[in-house]
Protein backbone atom coordinates (compact mmCIF):
# COMPACT_ATOMS: atom_id res chain seq x y z
CA UNK A 1 0.00 0.00 0.00
CA UNK A 2 1.36 3.39 -1.10
CA UNK A 3 1.61 6.04 1.80
CA UNK A 4 -0.12 9.37 2.36
CA UNK A 5 3.03 10.94 1.62
CA UNK A 6 3.45 9.84 -1.73
CA UNK A 7 -0.26 11.27 -2.82
CA UNK A 8 -0.11 15.51 -4.10
CA UNK A 9 -3.27 16.69 -2.47
CA UNK A 10 -3.63 19.88 -4.79
CA UNK A 11 -6.88 19.58 -6.97
CA UNK A 12 -6.94 21.05 -10.87
CA UNK A 13 -10.21 20.99 -11.96
CA UNK A 14 -9.95 19.16 -16.20
CA UNK A 15 -12.67 19.02 -18.05
CA UNK A 16 -14.02 15.82 -18.82
CA UNK A 17 -13.89 13.78 -21.71
CA UNK A 18 -17.87 13.24 -23.52
CA UNK A 19 -17.51 9.99 -24.79
CA UNK A 20 -18.94 7.36 -21.85
CA UNK A 21 -15.89 5.12 -23.27
CA UNK A 22 -13.43 7.19 -21.18
CA UNK A 23 -15.33 6.72 -18.06
CA UNK A 24 -14.97 4.01 -15.04
CA UNK A 25 -18.20 2.60 -13.58
CA UNK A 26 -16.22 2.22 -10.16
CA UNK A 27 -15.02 5.81 -9.84
CA UNK A 28 -14.35 7.40 -6.45
CA UNK A 29 -14.02 10.77 -4.99
CA UNK A 30 -10.87 9.90 -2.28
CA UNK A 31 -7.65 11.24 -2.99
CA UNK A 32 -6.28 8.83 0.16
CA UNK A 33 -4.92 5.83 -0.88
CA UNK A 34 -7.19 2.06 -0.09
CA UNK A 35 -5.46 -1.37 0.54
CA UNK A 36 -6.34 -2.69 -2.94
CA UNK A 37 -3.80 -2.10 -6.10
CA UNK A 38 -6.22 -0.18 -8.31
CA UNK A 39 -6.12 2.75 -5.46
CA UNK A 40 -3.54 4.17 -7.68
CA UNK A 41 -6.27 5.81 -10.12
CA UNK A 42 -8.61 8.13 -8.20
CA UNK A 43 -11.54 11.18 -9.94
CA UNK A 44 -12.49 14.65 -9.55
CA UNK A 45 -15.36 15.94 -9.16
CA UNK A 46 -16.21 19.07 -11.45
CA UNK A 47 -19.60 20.65 -12.25
CA UNK A 48 -19.82 19.32 -15.83
CA UNK A 49 -18.78 15.33 -14.72
CA UNK A 50 -15.81 13.29 -13.70
CA UNK A 51 -12.56 12.37 -15.43
CA UNK A 52 -9.80 10.26 -14.24
CA UNK A 53 -6.53 11.71 -12.40
CA UNK A 54 -3.80 9.95 -10.86
CA UNK A 55 -2.39 11.89 -8.15
CA UNK A 56 0.57 9.60 -6.94
CA UNK A 57 3.15 10.18 -9.66
CA UNK A 58 3.98 13.71 -8.92
CA UNK A 59 6.94 14.67 -6.78
CA UNK A 60 6.67 18.44 -5.54
CA UNK A 61 10.51 18.53 -5.28
CA UNK A 62 13.86 17.24 -6.34
CA UNK A 63 15.55 14.94 -4.36
CA UNK A 64 19.47 15.62 -3.76
CA UNK A 65 20.51 11.79 -6.26
CA UNK A 66 24.01 13.88 -7.71
CA UNK A 67 23.10 11.86 -11.15
CA UNK A 68 20.07 13.94 -11.20
CA UNK A 69 20.80 17.55 -10.41
CA UNK A 70 21.35 18.38 -13.90
CA UNK A 71 17.50 18.24 -14.52
CA UNK A 72 17.10 21.54 -12.53
CA UNK A 73 18.98 23.55 -15.00
CA UNK A 74 16.21 21.86 -18.00
CA UNK A 75 13.29 23.44 -16.36
CA UNK A 76 11.80 26.59 -18.11
CA UNK A 77 12.43 29.07 -15.98
CA UNK A 78 8.76 30.95 -17.43
CA UNK A 79 6.68 27.77 -16.62
CA UNK A 80 5.10 27.44 -13.06
CA UNK A 81 5.58 24.54 -10.88
CA UNK A 82 1.69 24.86 -11.05
CA UNK A 83 1.79 24.86 -14.35
CA UNK A 84 3.91 21.71 -14.71
CA UNK A 85 1.43 19.67 -12.13
CA UNK A 86 -2.19 20.43 -14.36
CA UNK A 87 0.14 19.13 -16.66
CA UNK A 88 0.99 15.94 -15.36
CA UNK A 89 -2.66 15.83 -13.76
CA UNK A 90 -3.88 15.44 -17.54
CA UNK A 91 -1.03 13.40 -18.75
CA UNK A 92 -2.15 10.87 -15.86
CA UNK A 93 -5.77 11.42 -17.04
CA UNK A 94 -4.57 10.26 -20.72
CA UNK A 95 -2.93 7.31 -19.50
CA UNK A 96 -6.19 6.66 -17.65
CA UNK A 97 -8.16 6.69 -20.72
CA UNK A 98 -5.94 5.02 -22.98
CA UNK A 99 -5.59 2.12 -20.51
CA UNK A 100 -9.44 2.08 -20.41
CA UNK A 101 -9.97 1.16 -24.03
CA UNK A 102 -6.72 -1.00 -24.37
CA UNK A 103 -7.66 -3.30 -21.73
CA UNK A 104 -11.34 -4.11 -23.28
CA UNK A 105 -9.26 -5.28 -26.80
CA UNK A 106 -6.37 -7.14 -25.19
CA UNK A 107 -6.32 -10.98 -25.81
CA UNK A 108 -9.48 -10.50 -27.41
CA UNK A 109 -10.28 -11.01 -31.45
CA UNK A 110 -10.14 -7.96 -33.77
CA UNK A 111 -8.84 -6.83 -37.12
CA UNK A 112 -5.52 -6.05 -37.78
CA UNK A 113 -4.37 -3.72 -40.96
CA UNK A 114 -1.04 -3.00 -41.76
CA UNK A 115 -0.29 0.76 -42.63
CA UNK A 116 2.22 1.67 -45.93
CA UNK A 117 5.13 0.87 -43.89
CA UNK A 118 3.89 -2.44 -42.74
CA UNK A 119 3.50 -2.16 -39.23
CA UNK A 120 0.60 -3.26 -37.90
CA UNK A 121 -2.81 -1.02 -36.57
CA UNK A 122 -5.65 -1.78 -34.51
CA UNK A 123 -8.91 -0.59 -33.69
CA UNK A 124 -7.58 -0.12 -30.17
CA UNK A 125 -4.90 1.83 -30.97
CA UNK A 126 -6.91 4.07 -32.88
CA UNK A 127 -9.36 4.43 -30.37
CA UNK A 128 -6.82 4.94 -27.60
CA UNK A 129 -5.23 7.82 -29.35
CA UNK A 130 -8.90 9.30 -29.76
CA UNK A 131 -9.62 9.23 -26.42
CA UNK A 132 -6.10 10.79 -25.45
CA UNK A 133 -7.18 13.58 -27.77
CA UNK A 134 -10.49 14.60 -26.65
CA UNK A 135 -9.02 14.92 -23.11
CA UNK A 136 -6.55 17.25 -24.33
CA UNK A 137 -8.93 19.60 -26.58
CA UNK A 138 -10.74 19.89 -23.82
CA UNK A 139 -8.77 20.98 -20.92
CA UNK A 140 -6.06 22.48 -23.87
CA UNK A 141 -7.84 23.81 -26.69
CA UNK A 142 -4.41 25.83 -27.95
CA UNK A 143 -2.12 22.87 -27.61
CA UNK A 144 -1.40 21.08 -30.62
CA UNK A 145 -1.16 16.93 -30.93
CA UNK A 146 0.71 14.41 -32.58
CA UNK A 147 -0.21 11.22 -32.33
CA UNK A 148 1.00 7.89 -34.46
CA UNK A 149 -2.46 7.31 -36.10
CA UNK A 150 -3.48 10.68 -37.01
CA UNK A 151 -0.54 12.46 -37.41
CA UNK A 152 -0.55 16.92 -36.40
CA UNK A 153 -3.88 17.95 -35.21
CA UNK A 154 -3.82 22.03 -34.74
CA UNK A 155 -5.33 24.56 -36.79
CA UNK A 156 -2.13 26.25 -36.56
CA UNK A 157 1.28 25.41 -38.51
CA UNK A 158 3.13 25.34 -35.22
CA UNK A 159 2.87 25.47 -31.26
CA UNK A 160 4.80 25.95 -28.07
CA UNK A 161 3.24 22.81 -26.74
CA UNK A 162 2.72 19.78 -28.32
CA UNK A 163 0.93 16.42 -27.03
CA UNK A 164 3.03 13.31 -28.73
CA UNK A 165 1.17 10.19 -28.33
CA UNK A 166 2.02 6.59 -29.23
CA UNK A 167 -1.14 4.89 -27.90
CA UNK A 168 -0.03 1.11 -28.26
CA UNK A 169 4.30 1.50 -28.62
CA UNK A 170 4.52 -2.35 -29.15
CA UNK A 171 1.90 -3.07 -31.03
CA UNK A 172 3.18 -6.82 -32.16
CA UNK A 173 3.28 -7.55 -28.75
CA UNK A 174 -0.36 -6.31 -27.81
CA UNK A 175 -1.58 -8.33 -30.47
CA UNK A 176 0.15 -11.49 -29.55
CA UNK A 177 -0.75 -10.99 -26.02
CA UNK A 178 2.55 -10.06 -24.50
CA UNK A 179 2.06 -7.24 -21.81
CA UNK A 180 5.25 -5.50 -22.25
CA UNK A 181 4.13 -3.00 -24.81
CA UNK A 182 3.13 0.55 -23.54
CA UNK A 183 0.90 3.83 -23.86
CA UNK A 184 3.68 6.73 -24.51
CA UNK A 185 3.11 10.33 -23.34
CA UNK A 186 4.98 13.28 -24.09
CA UNK A 187 4.43 16.57 -23.79
CA UNK A 188 6.83 19.26 -25.42
CA UNK A 189 7.63 22.88 -24.49
CA UNK A 190 9.47 24.23 -27.61
CA UNK A 191 10.73 21.13 -28.78
CA UNK A 192 11.65 19.57 -25.89
CA UNK A 193 10.12 16.98 -24.04
CA UNK A 194 9.15 18.05 -20.53
CA UNK A 195 6.86 15.34 -19.43
CA UNK A 196 7.03 12.29 -20.31
CA UNK A 197 4.79 9.00 -19.41
CA UNK A 198 5.13 4.95 -19.80
CA UNK A 199 1.75 3.73 -18.77
CA UNK A 200 1.32 -0.45 -18.99
CA UNK A 201 -2.28 -0.91 -18.34
CA UNK A 202 -2.61 -4.60 -18.43
CA UNK A 203 -0.25 -4.57 -15.63
CA UNK A 204 -1.14 -1.37 -14.40
CA UNK A 205 2.28 0.29 -13.85
CA UNK A 206 3.02 3.48 -14.70
CA UNK A 207 6.52 5.46 -15.01
CA UNK A 208 6.62 9.20 -14.99
CA UNK A 209 9.05 11.56 -15.73
CA UNK A 210 9.03 15.72 -15.59
CA UNK A 211 11.41 18.53 -15.89
CA UNK A 212 13.03 19.02 -12.56
CA UNK A 213 11.77 15.98 -10.56
CA UNK A 214 13.01 13.06 -9.73
CA UNK A 215 11.26 9.89 -12.02
CA UNK A 216 8.28 7.72 -10.42
CA UNK A 217 6.91 4.24 -10.79
CA UNK A 218 3.24 4.10 -9.22
CA UNK A 219 4.28 6.63 -6.54
CA UNK A 220 7.43 5.31 -5.78
CA UNK A 221 11.12 7.45 -6.47
CA UNK A 222 13.15 5.31 -8.84
CA UNK A 223 16.87 4.92 -10.24
CA UNK A 224 18.34 3.44 -12.53
CA UNK A 225 21.27 1.44 -11.46
CA UNK A 226 25.58 1.65 -11.69
CA UNK A 227 27.46 -0.23 -14.04
CA UNK A 228 31.32 0.00 -14.69
CA UNK A 229 31.81 -1.94 -17.54
CA UNK A 230 29.98 -2.89 -20.63
CA UNK A 231 30.94 -6.75 -19.85
CA UNK A 232 28.86 -6.52 -17.31
CA UNK A 233 26.16 -4.79 -18.73
CA UNK A 234 21.99 -5.96 -19.06
CA UNK A 235 21.29 -5.39 -23.08
CA UNK A 236 18.09 -5.14 -24.41
CA UNK A 237 16.54 -4.12 -27.93
CA UNK A 238 13.33 -5.54 -29.40
CA UNK A 239 14.29 -7.37 -32.17
CA UNK A 240 17.81 -8.04 -34.14
CA UNK A 241 15.61 -8.25 -37.22
CA UNK A 242 14.38 -4.32 -36.99
CA UNK A 243 17.87 -3.05 -37.76
CA UNK A 244 19.25 -2.40 -41.21
CA UNK A 245 22.66 -4.02 -42.69
CA UNK A 246 24.74 -1.57 -41.01
CA UNK A 247 22.97 -0.71 -37.90
CA UNK A 248 22.77 -4.20 -37.05
CA UNK A 249 26.55 -4.65 -37.61
CA UNK A 250 27.29 -1.18 -35.26
CA UNK A 251 24.92 -3.17 -33.00
CA UNK A 252 26.76 -6.77 -33.01
CA UNK A 253 29.89 -4.70 -32.06
CA UNK A 254 27.98 -3.86 -28.39
CA UNK A 255 26.16 -7.35 -28.25
CA UNK A 256 29.50 -9.00 -28.78
CA UNK A 257 31.09 -7.12 -25.27
CA UNK A 258 27.67 -7.04 -22.37
CA UNK A 259 27.11 -9.84 -20.32
CA UNK A 260 23.75 -10.91 -21.48
CA UNK A 261 21.99 -9.61 -24.62
CA UNK A 262 18.02 -9.66 -24.56
CA UNK A 263 15.01 -8.98 -27.08
CA UNK A 264 11.75 -8.72 -27.18
CA UNK A 265 10.16 -5.70 -24.65
CA UNK A 266 9.84 -2.59 -26.59
CA UNK A 267 9.28 0.54 -24.81
CA UNK A 268 9.11 -1.69 -21.16
CA UNK A 269 12.89 -2.37 -21.97
CA UNK A 270 13.11 1.56 -21.16
CA UNK A 271 10.89 1.31 -18.46
CA UNK A 272 13.02 -1.30 -16.69
CA UNK A 273 15.99 0.30 -17.17
CA UNK A 274 15.03 3.35 -15.24
CA UNK A 275 13.59 0.96 -12.74
CA UNK A 276 17.64 -0.07 -12.40
CA UNK A 277 16.85 -4.14 -13.64
CA UNK A 278 18.82 -3.34 -17.18
CA UNK A 279 21.85 -1.71 -18.08
CA UNK A 280 21.04 -0.56 -21.71
CA UNK A 281 18.95 -0.50 -24.77
CA UNK A 282 19.98 0.22 -28.12
CA UNK A 283 17.38 0.06 -30.68
CA UNK A 284 17.26 1.58 -35.06
CA UNK A 285 14.87 3.45 -36.42
CA UNK A 286 12.40 4.61 -33.67
CA UNK A 287 10.11 7.43 -34.84
CA UNK A 288 9.65 10.59 -32.26
CA UNK A 289 6.77 8.90 -30.92
CA UNK A 290 8.42 5.80 -29.78
CA UNK A 291 11.22 7.73 -27.38
CA UNK A 292 10.20 10.93 -26.71
CA UNK A 293 8.25 10.08 -23.61
CA UNK A 294 10.92 7.79 -22.66
CA UNK A 295 13.54 10.97 -22.43
CA UNK A 296 12.20 12.58 -19.13
CA UNK A 297 11.33 9.28 -17.54
CA UNK A 298 15.28 7.98 -18.00
CA UNK A 299 16.64 11.61 -17.34
CA UNK A 300 14.84 11.95 -14.26
CA UNK A 301 15.96 8.21 -13.27
CA UNK A 302 19.26 9.35 -13.23
CA UNK A 303 19.79 7.58 -16.73
CA UNK A 304 21.41 9.36 -20.40
CA UNK A 305 19.76 8.80 -23.58
CA UNK A 306 20.82 10.19 -26.67
CA UNK A 307 21.17 8.76 -30.49
CA UNK A 308 24.19 6.95 -31.27
CA UNK A 309 26.09 10.01 -31.90
CA UNK A 310 25.39 10.82 -28.58
CA UNK A 311 23.09 13.76 -29.32
CA UNK A 312 19.94 14.69 -27.19
CA UNK A 313 16.83 13.44 -28.69
CA UNK A 314 14.98 16.99 -29.42
CA UNK A 315 11.83 17.18 -32.45
CA UNK A 316 10.46 20.58 -33.52
CA UNK A 317 6.47 18.79 -33.75
CA UNK A 318 4.77 20.98 -36.97
CA UNK A 319 2.25 20.56 -39.55
CA UNK A 320 5.02 19.84 -42.11
CA UNK A 321 7.51 18.13 -39.71
CA UNK A 322 8.30 14.38 -40.57
CA UNK A 323 8.72 11.77 -38.69
CA UNK A 324 12.07 10.45 -38.87
CA UNK A 325 13.66 7.67 -37.81
CA UNK A 326 16.43 7.49 -34.78
CA UNK A 327 19.08 5.53 -33.60
CA UNK A 328 18.57 5.48 -29.79
CA UNK A 329 21.04 4.22 -26.59
CA UNK A 330 19.92 4.30 -23.36
CA UNK A 331 22.13 3.59 -20.87
CA UNK A 332 21.57 3.54 -16.60
CA UNK A 333 25.48 4.33 -15.65
CA UNK A 334 27.14 7.35 -17.34
CA UNK A 335 30.48 4.75 -18.13
CA UNK A 336 28.19 2.27 -19.90
CA UNK A 337 26.72 4.89 -22.41
CA UNK A 338 30.19 5.96 -23.26
CA UNK A 339 31.13 2.84 -23.83
CA UNK A 340 28.40 2.29 -26.22
CA UNK A 341 28.65 4.89 -27.84
CA UNK A 342 32.48 4.21 -28.62
CA UNK A 343 31.66 0.57 -29.16
CA UNK A 344 28.95 1.61 -31.89
CA UNK A 345 31.58 3.34 -33.26
CA UNK A 346 28.45 5.09 -35.43
CA UNK A 347 28.99 7.86 -38.27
Amino acid sequence: MLAQSHFFSKSFDLIPPPSPVLRSPTCSLHLSPSPSRSSRFSFLSSSTGVVPISRCWISPIMASNPKRQALNEEFPTEMSVTELDRFADVGNALADASGEVIRKYFRKKFDIVDKDDMSPVTVADQMAEEAMVSIIFQNFPNHAIYGEEKGWRCKEESADYVWVLDPIDGTKSFITGKPVFGTLITLLYKGKPILGLIDQPILKERWIGMSGRNTKLNGEEISTRSCLKLSQAYLYTTSPHLFSEEAGKAFARVRDKVKMPLYGCDCYAYALLASGFVDLVIESGLKPYDFLALVPVIEGAGGTITDWNGNSLLWKASSSAVARSFNVVAAGDPDIHHQALESLEWQ
